[in-house]
């Protein structure tokens, strides 16, 4: 993307070395792109047969407070294929779910491990970890951001469009962790980004006014709107999520009648333009946030994105715990 010098590659990589990821935007443009060029070069590795093992003998802890497909398959495959081991423990499987403290964990694991990947609800919970960790805490998802996800989603835009400064992505639905990362991924990297949504489920004010701060370095425009049309005109991009994340299943009949107006669908796209590519972080219920027609139609590359989890989650933990 910017490979830039060698030395400020380096210097980048000397900076990441060692470090927590909790949210983008703790995280400077440069960092981020250079997580998105490490991914991308680390997917040719593996393409072209060769074997790079830097984190070997090296152990990363996944904890699961929440289920998941493609942050547990990418992390303990990418932990495999970089040398090391990953250990998935669920909430059953270790005292956090019977007590123990957040910190007191951070801290016994912290003599066992290289690493620690937590999937939870709250966000105060990943801070904590953070906060008595001596290692790398990698934020698989909270309920305010999914970084992990969207930089695995950039990279995919990235590949498919050749640049993403200037891009116009549109996402359609809730304002949930997914559209916050989106939308401080975005700021960062140039990307305008339209958030779409009805009222009551809009991203968190701090969080776009986050966002806003920082597209004035970078040139990008933040939009928040009612107006799905207006969000996708002329869009590059289109992304959408499941109505009801995980923790709001009770809400689903609430939920499907506050977004019936906000299906991604054939009549909505033909605002975008012509070569615009669709996105889903996944799991998707076809008909309901999307149409058929659409997620598996010729611009959506929901399986390209879904398989750079892994080389992004990858990345990562070779930046972090290399």
């Amino acid at each position: 993307m910017s490979h830039g010098t060698p030395g400020v590659t380096e210097t980048i990589a000397a900076q990441l070395k060692g470090r927590d990821l909790l949210e983008l935007n703790d995280y400077s443009p440069e960092e981020i792109t250079y997580l998105i060029d490490l991914a991308i070069e680390l997917k040719r590795k593996q393409k072209n047969g060769e074997v790079y093992q830097p984190l070997l003998g090296k152990t990363i802890g996944l904890i699961f407070e929440k289920s998941s497909t493609r942050t547990r398959v990418s992390f303990e495959v990418g932990m495999y294929q970089l040398g090391g081991h990953a250990l998935f423990l669920s909430k059953n499987d270790i005292q956090l779910g019977r007590g123990e403290t957040v910190g007191d964990t951070a801290q016994v694991m912290s003599r066992y491990l290289d690493g620690i990947m937590i999937r939870t609800f709250g966000h105060d919970k990943v801070e904590e970890l953070a906060r008595y960790a001596s290692i790398p805490v990698i934020n698989g998802l909270s309920d305010l951001a999914h970084p992990c996800q969207v930089l695995a989603d950039y990279q995919t835009v990235y590949e498919h469009k050749g640049k993403l400064k200037g891009l116009k992505l549109a996402y359609i639905g809730d304002g949930n962790n997914m559209a916050h990362s989106l939308l401080i991924g975005g700021a960062k990297l140039g990307v305008h980004v339209a958030v779409a949504g009805p009222e009551g489920y809009e991203p968190d004010e701090a969080v776009v006014a986050e966002a806003r701060e920082i597209a004035k370095e970078t040139g990008s425009v933040i939009t928040v709107t009612r107006s799905p049309q207006e969000a996708v005109q002329d869009a590059d991009v289109i992304y959408t999520d499941v109505w009801a994340s995980m923790g709001f299943e009770a809400e689903q009949l609430a939920r499907e009648a506050a977004f019936k107006d906000y299906q991604v669908n054939e009549e909505l796209v033909k605002g975008a333009k012509s070569d615009y590519l669709f996105l889903h972080c996944l799991p998707a219920h076809r008909e309901e946030e999307v149409s058929t027609g659409v997620i598996d139609g010729p611009n959506s590359v929901i399986f390209d994105q879904a398989e750079n989890r892994l080389h992004a989650q990858k990345a990562l933990m070779a930046a972090l715990m290399g």
